[in-house]
């Protein structure tokens, strides 16, 4: 029997709009997934060393203060030169352009307000598809 799969999510910077994230964080445990959630108010940093010490396949952040590009390009680059390749997938309120220049920058997905439950699975199974490949 192959062990579920191990999520990180967490929102970053002084965002502290939870409400989304603890739901999607339901939604992956109630299908099977692991979820490890950090709260509030993380680093990149952070969520790095979260990432490494709880194994996980796979990183969602949240964002609602308007902070999303510069904390992404924080993550990104930090997750880089630690050697990381985890997807990452991105939630919240995120304008059209800003959500493809995310994709752009290493972004596996764009997750906003109002997405289902049964597009939100696919959209991290994908995510974890890629990451076998």
């Amino acid at each position: 029997m192959n062990s579920p799969k191990r999520i990180l999510l967490a929102k970053m910077g002084l965002d502290c709009h939870d409400t989304g994230i603890i739901t999607v964080a339901q939604q992956l445990r109630e299908n099977g997934f692991e979820v490890i959630y950090l709260g509030l108010h993380n680093s990149a940093q952070q969520v790095i060393k979260a990432a490494m010490e709880e194994d996980v396949d796979l990183v969602g952040v949240s964002f609602l203060s308007g902070q999303h590009m510069a904390q992404m390009c924080n993550l990104l680059e930090a997750m880089r030169e630690a050697g990381m390749r985890l997807p990452v997938i991105c939630g919240g309120v995120i304008p059209d352009d800003d959500a493809a220049e995310l994709r752009g920058m290493g972004v596996a997905e764009v997750i906003r307000p109002g997405c289902l439950t049964a597009d939100i699975l696919r959209i991290v199974s994908s995510a974890l598809e890629m990451r076998r490949e």
